[in-house]
């Protein structure tokens, strides 16, 4: 199974970016669905970004279009949520989550979904 752990949280004025890093170990990233999760406080956990086995596709919800890129360097097996324009309304704990799918077009969105988290990093976005 594989073990996630995010990194790259922390205070930052609106307006501002953060780059998420998620590193991998115990297997490759590129055998799973991945995705980006937020959770803010008193909400539900929700998808934020995801991309699927060995990239074929990606999926952004609406609040993070045009802000938010999602990408993965498999020779550091790691992925990584860029984020700019950050606003207050972002501000929230951040999970990476990794799930097994049939093919390697499959991406799913709901938090049931996924198998593995990482333990999460915050965000903290000031006005």
């Amino acid at each position: 199974q594989v073990q996630l752990v995010e990194s790259g949280g922390g205070l930052v004025q609106a307006g501002g970016s953060l780059r998420l890093s998620c590193a991998a170990s115990g297997r490759t990233l590129t055998d799973y669905a991945v995705g980006w999760f937020r959770q803010a406080p008193g909400k539900e956990r929700e998808f934020i970004a995801g991309i699927s086995r060995i990239g074929a596709t990606t999926y952004y919800a609406d609040s993070a279009k045009g802000r938010f890129t999602i990408s993965q360097d498999n020779s550091k097996n790691t992925l990584y949520l860029q984020m700019n324009s950050l606003k207050p309304g972002d501000t929230a704990v951040y999970y990476c989550a990794a799930a097994r799918t049939g093919t390697i077009w499959g991406l799913p969105r709901g938090v049931n979904e996924y198998t593995y988290w990482g333990p999460g990093t915050q965000v903290t976005v000031s006005s």
